[in-house]
């Protein structure tokens, strides 16, 4: 099992490698956000969740996800290193 801290790490250098930044993202006012806030050139954003191999994102994640797809936003959920480094908009 891959640890989310190294799948988020290769995640990070590929959107880098694209030209993009991939924030932290964090709410002090809502639990449960994606982990990263990806801003890539031509004005493209993504939220994305990292997990750990096999680990799927919580109840309350999930819920967050789909209120943000709802809204037309991209979330992804990356729980592996090809995912992570093969990563493409």
């Amino acid at each position: 099992m891959t640890l989310e801290k190294d799948i988020e790490a290769a995640f990070v250098k590929r959107v880098k490698a694209l030209g993009g930044t991939a924030e932290k993202f964090t709410s002090p006012n809502r639990r449960s956000v994606p982990d990263r806030l990806v801003t890539l050139p031509g004005g493209v954003i993504v939220f994305v969740e990292l997990k750990a191999t096999g680990k799927k994102p919580t109840e309350a994640q999930a819920r967050d996800h789909n209120r943000r797809r709802a809204m037309g936003c991209r979330v992804l959920v990356i729980d592996n290193m090809r995912d992570a480094q093969a990563f493409e908009v």
